[in-house]
């Protein structure tokens, strides 16, 4: 099967006073075809990254509420995620991993929706993905609340390395 090129949507930061950044993010996912897909009554995970504490390196969490709010539109139940870290520091278990999100400002209040830690109070629930075509690696481990969603909606901050 021949692989076609993906699709890519872009906007820059501009904005004036008819239309704010959160609302060309709005507009821009249901340009990308959001509308498509079938929300209703099903669990959607966010996948974001919410920051480590004193880093500015992430996603704002009203970015997350203009997502989730469409997809509550929808008829879907949103929520954020991410899995605990392997290194030390302030996402490495569930609960600094929840404290670490609401200090950066990723509470249900500004959100509109929870915060559940995809693989749990330790970083050990997890379900065993087998990875097909993978030269070195042959399984992942995924965390079970992300297996567990119905929708995964990937919302993640660009990286150069």
């Amino acid at each position: 099967m021949e692989q076609q090129p993906a699709k890519v949507y872009f906007t820059n930061l501009r904005s004036h006073g008819r239309e704010s950044q959160l609302d060309k993010l709005k507009r821009l996912i249901r340009r990308a075809g959001i509308e498509q897909i079938d929300f209703e009554n099903k669990f959607v995970a966010i996948k974001i990254h919410f920051g480590e504490l004193g880093n500015l390196s992430f996603l704002r969490p009203n970015y997350a509420r203009a997502v989730a709010d469409v997809v509550k539109e929808l008829g879907g139940m949103p929520f954020l995620t991410d899995c605990n870290t392997l290194y030390v520091g302030s996402r490495k278990n569930a609960l600094e991993h929840i404290d670490c999100a609401y200090q950066n400002g990723f509470t249900p209040y500004a959100t509109g929706c929870q915060v559940i830690i995809a693989d749990g109070l330790k970083g050990t629930d997890e379900t065993l993905v087998p990875v097909k075509h993978g030269e070195y690696v042959q399984e992942a481990k995924i965390g079970h609340a992300l297996m567990d969603a119905d929708i995964v909606i990937s919302l993640t901050h660009f990286k150069g390395h």
